[in-house]
């Protein structure tokens, strides 16, 4: 499972995303900036040491920012 953890005005989430649809992966994306339930399981998921968005949770390894080796080595 794929999760994207986003705001809508993040221009590398926007990009982060096209990256994914064009490798046919689903993800869902999870706008911070209006769910706060998405913001809390954020911060869960990085003890409190949240720096910005985009962040990944890909198959329950994270990863933050848009880092493609890094990201393909988790796909």
């Amino acid at each position: 499972m794929i999760i994207i953890y986003t705001t809508n005005h993040c221009p590398y989430c926007d990009v982060a995303k096209q990256y994914f649809r064009d490798k046919n992966l689903d993800y869902e994306a999870k706008d911070i900036e209006f769910d706060e339930s998405a913001f809390d399981e954020l911060l869960e998921k990085l003890d409190g040491n949240f720096r910005g968005v985009p962040v990944f949770d890909i198959n329950g390894q994270i990863i933050e920012g848009f880092d493609r080796s890094k990201i393909e080595k988790a796909l």
